[in-house]
């Protein structure tokens, strides 16, 4: 009901051929353009800020460009780039060049391609802050274009180091950070090499050997120990050297497929699988820890950098962000529609003659279709108890077995998106009112006051749709009772590793843990709370604790939902109003590969998560707590 943002998607293609070859083979120098393309454009899910390519050409003479970048912001910026790009690809401008022409001076004709799609998480947004970033020398092997799928929980400490250097970074971000960072060691390893060579070299033989001999991994291994985040980092370099890094935990995802024509990196298998038609087992996941460089020459290595730590894949992905046309995926999300069923019976008393099922948005369909396979499973067992009792007492005929067997689920499509209003032109309760009608209702299906309905979606996490138009459309149906359902847990905690959720006060469930407090009695843990965050404060951030856990320790689950589903409800609601969420241990069965579960444990996977969560609540205590509390 309610849209999360996600920073951020990446795509990376290298060509192991000439030009020529796929001009010769698919017909058109295009062909690793459009692979980008689709590749992008089927990671949109993934961001819808901004998008950027880049393209390294290995083969240009000088006082040619080498290194081409095509940035746009807006959900409207893939058509954007690549109807400017495109042009140079169009057989009247090509034809009356040869192929040496065209692998010298053609724009954005190349062999390394580079995509991103953006969504900010930080609030900095305008094409200052698209990927891909360009750092720029007058040697081919000191450019580095770079772009990533990452939010640093240490920036402040990497700023100050690359400062201490000497460096004077050009804007305060973690990208242009990294990228400061990465041409320092990059810078380095040119030095290194130049002193290596110099005595039996001279230029170009001089310059070409460091471009042939740049040791990658070398570079990696020294910038990304001070890392902490999630982070899935791509890079090239203007010679031609490419990398693609992963985080230790595996935070952020990253997949690969290498044939002998070309090397495919992005953020979702199946999009790989889709665009190059491969099967799912020739996608490969980058392991945690890992790199995968190719050399200016097209050699392949896929490398261990930093070592696997313990693994915190994101569980969010699998839930909500990733493409639901992964097979695993795809099982999982049915799986965790199933775990809601035995709190679902619950909810409805066992009366699913009188329940009606659906589902809003249409994210959550997958999990809908699971959660109606387990609830059929629970009326099978009705059913099986209904033609024992009948049996019983004797009166079990074809007619009353029938009856029994003509029982069904009731499922409906009972919400449809009709426009999207612009709310914006209202305030207050004018805007609520018009946000209640942005979805139309199936009446008719629903009988009134003797009807449960019940609607699953994939999370639930500010509340604001829930209370401003999704139970006031739901209540026009006339149910007896609505029960608001979510696939994944109450999500409590901030993320900090790239997904736009950073404030305590955004989240439904910590105000409703706080409201309890309030209502028990029990203000005094808010105090402490705020207490033990500055104490921590002073702590290194790898010998911080999660402070915040206090807050929601005094009371179940079951608690802090009957309170959301109390603020939340709208005033003028007839129909009682239940919320049912995920379990942990339901995550957790369904999601087996994913286990990072921070936004709902607590349990950051790096120092740097719970140094944040930690300054999270000092911010909300001394600002929103203290405005309404004090």
């Amino acid at each position: 009901m309610e849209q999360l943002k996600h920073e951020c998607g990446v795509a990376m293609i290298r060509l192991r051929k000439p030009l020529s070859y796929y001009k010769e083979k698919y017909g058109t120098y295009a062909w690793a353009i459009n692979k980008l393309y689709l590749l992008m454009e089927k990671q949109h899910n993934r961001g819808q800020e901004g998008a950027g390519v880049g393209v390294v050409k290995l083969n240009a003479v000088p006082g040619h460009e080498y290194v081409f970048r095509e940035r746009a912001v807006g959900s409207g910026a893939i058509t954007e780039i690549f109807s400017k790009i495109m042009p140079n690809f169009e057989p009247a401008v090509l034809e009356e060049l040869t192929d040496n022409d065209i692998a010298s001076f053609s724009p954005f004709i190349g062999e390394i391609y580079m995509g991103h799609l953006r969504y900010s998480t930080t609030g900095k947004r305008g094409i200052s802050y698209v990927h891909p970033f360009l750092r720029r020398n007058n040697w081919r092997s000191r450019n580095l274009l770079m772009c990533g799928n990452f939010n640093m929980t240490n920036v402040d400490e990497l700023f100050s180091t690359i400062v201490q250097r000497g460096q004077h970074p050009r804007l305060y971000s973690d990208t242009i950070v990294l990228l400061e960072q990465l041409g320092y060691y990059l810078d380095k390893e040119n030095h290194r090499l130049y002193r290596e060579y110099r005595d039996n070299l001279e230029d170009p033989a001089l310059g070409i050997a460091i471009e042939d001999h740049l040791d990658i991994r070398s570079i990696l291994s020294q910038a990304a120990p001070a890392w902490d985040g999630g982070y899935v980092i791509c890079g090239a370099t203007g010679s031609g050297d490419m990398f693609v890094l992963r985080d230790p935990h595996g935070i952020r995802p990253a997949f690969y497929y290498i044939d002998e024509e070309v090397v495919v990196v992005a953020s979702e298998r199946p999009v790989i699988q889709t665009v190059m038609n491969v099967r799912r087992a020739a996608v490969n996941e980058l392991d945690p820890g890992s790199a995968i460089i190719v050399k200016k020459d097209g050699d392949i290595d896929v490398t261990d950098i930093l070592g696997q730590a313990e693994n915190k894949r994101c569980s969010f992905e699998r839930i909500y962000f990733s493409r639901g046309s992964d097979a695993e995926i795809y099982r999982e999300r049915k799986e965790l529609g199933r775990a809601v069923v035995p709190e679902v019976m619950k909810a409805i008393g066992g009366d699913l003659p009188h329940s009606v099922f659906s589902f809003i948005p249409n994210t959550a369909e997958v999990a809908f279709i699971g959660m109606v396979e387990g609830l059929e499973n629970q009326l099978n067992k009705l059913k099986t108890f209904r033609i024992t009792e009948l049996n019983q007492r004797g009166t079990l005929t074809p007619d009353t077995v029938k009856q029994v067997m003509d029982m069904k689920l009731r499922v409906e499509k009972v919400a449809i998106k009709d426009i999207k209003l612009r709310t914006f032109i209202a305030e207050g309760q004018s805007r609520n009112d018009l946000a209640a009608h942005v979805y139309d209702v199936t009446y008719g299906c629903v009988n009134n006051d003797i009807d449960n309905l019940v609607v699953i979606d994939d999370s639930i996490v500010r509340g604001t749709t829930l209370r401003q138009s999704i139970l006031a459309m739901l209540d026009r149906l006339h149910p007896r009772k609505i029960v608001v359902v979510s696939s994944s847990p109450q999500v409590r905690y901030p993320d900090y590793y790239g997904i736009d959720m950073s404030r305590m006060e955004e989240f439904a469930a910590f105000r409703a843990a706080v409201e309890l407090l309030i209502d028990w009695g029990m203000v005094d843990v808010l105090h402490d709370t705020y207490r033990r965050c500055l104490e921590q404060r002073e702590l290194p951030a790898a010998q911080q604790v999660n402070c915040v856990k206090a807050i929601y320790a005094p009371f179940s689950d079951a608690d802090i939902s009957r309170k959301m589903a109390e603020m939340l409800t709208p005033a003028g609601t007839k129909a009682e109003v239940e919320i049912v969420y995920q379990t942990l241990a339901g995550l957790h069965s369904a999601v087996r590969t994913c286990p990072g579960d921070w936004y709902f444990s607590g349990d950051y996977p790096t120092p740097g998560g719970t140094r944040l969560v930690n300054i999270a609540y000092i911010n909300y205590y001394e600002g929103t707590f203290l405005k309404y509390h004090s």
